[in-house]
């Protein structure tokens, strides 16, 4: 095993390929409002805080949405299940198709959560997560979206989709012995 380079180039390959071996849940974080509705997959979301109910997720800067995010101030965290690997790919830009043709590829959910939001919640996702952004910090080549979430549904009956190895997985849900 390879653990240290000084070459600048070398160390960000590196870094690129020891994140690909880090599995990472699949997401499709979406916003709407005055900027517009629009989407993006990504694997950077994590957990900041449990009071209040906090997360981030990063986006490369150079994200057309970002600013779409930012001038929001509102988004959703769909948890994406097992099936849902081609609308990953789909939000992710690996397909070629408009926003609108992404939207068109899933069943959303649009009433506005409880606070009548508008924003785009994805109906068999996982978990929805649908919060106020906070605060937008930039670190290298990237936006670290910082929201307090406000409206949460959890599904809890399906299969996960994860991103190992430079491609997406299904990982199945474990079934406890003996039960029905």
């Amino acid at each position: 095993m390879t653990t240290q380079t000084n070459d600048t180039n070398a160390l960000r390959q590196r870094f690129r390929d020891a994140m690909a071996n880090l599995p990472a849940a699949v997401n499709i974080v979406t916003t709407a409002g005055p900027a517009g509705r629009c989407g993006i997959t990504a694997t950077a979301v994590c957990s900041v805080s449990d009071t209040p109910p906090t997360l981030l997720f990063c986006v490369n800067r150079n994200s057309s949405t970002v600013s779409a995010f930012e001038q929001n101030q509102r988004l959703c965290i769909n948890v994406l299940p097992g099936e849902c690997d081609e609308l990953a790919k789909h939000f992710a830009g690996m397909s070629g198709l408009s926003m609108e043709q992404r939207f068109g590829e899933a069943s959303w959910l649009e009433d506005g959560g409880a606070d009548g939001d508008g924003l785009p919640r994805l109906a068999p996702a996982l978990v929805r997560l649908a919060g106020r952004i906070v605060e937008v910090t930039r670190v290298g080549t990237h936006a670290v979206i910082f929201a307090e979430i406000d409206d949460i549904a959890i599904r809890g009956d399906a299969d996960a989709l994860v991103y190992f190895d430079r491609t997406f997985r299904r990982i199945s849900r474990s079934v406890e012995c003996g039960a029905a």
